[in-house]
């Protein structure tokens, strides 16, 4: 199977330290990737590289095979999904929340009411379609938040701890509603996490971090 990323000689600093240095890293079209590792691993900061809303110091991402950065960046966050552990969602009814992406790309009506139907059906949030964001319960917010991005279509999807707010029931149930709904998106996935378990249930293969650096199978003797 083809790549869908491919990271060349990678180096960001943040705050004047080194924040992640990657020599060569290759992600197949259609995974799941964890990326697992302590606090300050590096895990946020590649999501945001990825998400082109932090600037690396030097180095080559390449999407399908194109420089990430020689393509307008509207163009390739057109391509991409991300969901934060703390739900971003704006003053308005989970309806409009979920559709609103659709709207800035100008897709004709009828297609949003069926993308919106479809996946507030999908992820159990199709009672709550006229609710203003403001009255969601965490795990509520964080399904539409999800919504927001499947509705896209992305070709790649990037979750920054999206379970890590939530309490052990919600969490559970999202996870198994999430092994489910992945692998029928036809998205490449990569998301962070500190919990074993998630990775066991949702993702093809992983890539532990540590100071920046991806040590897979060397993390604990590296210490």
């Amino acid at each position: 199977m083809s790549s869908l990323l491919e990271i060349r000689d990678l180096l960001v600093r943040r705050s004047g330290r080194t924040a992640l240095e990657l020599d060569h890293l290759s992600i197949e079209k259609g995974r799941v990737v964890a990326l697992v590792g302590p606090n300050g691993a590096g895990k946020s900061t590649l999501l945001l590289v990825l998400a082109r809303l932090l600037k690396p110091t030097r180095g080559e991402i390449l999407f399908n095979g194109q420089a990430i950065m020689s393509m307008h960046v509207r163009d390739y966050r057109r391509k991409i999904g991300l969901v934060m552990q703390e739900p971003l969602l704006l003053d308005m009814s989970v309806h409009e929340n979920i559709a609103i992406g659709l709207h800035f790309r100008h897709t004709p009506g009828a297609e949003i009411s069926q993308r919106v139907e479809n996946w507030s059906t999908r992820l159990g949030i199709e009672a709550l379609g006229s609710r203003k964001a403001s009255t969601l319960s965490g795990g509520e917010a964080q399904r539409v938040a999800l919504a927001r991005a499947f509705v896209l279509q992305p070709d790649l999807l990037l979750l920054d701890e999206p379970f890590g707010a939530l309490d052990n029931k919600t969490r559970t149930d999202l996870l198994n509603d999430l092994k489910t709904l992945l692998p029928t998106t036809g998205a490449t996935t990569l998301f962070s996490t500190h919990d074993e378990r998630e990775v066991s249930t949702l993702a093809d293969s992983k890539i532990e971090l540590a100071g920046g650096k991806i040590c897979n199978g060397t993390c604990q003797q590296e210490g």
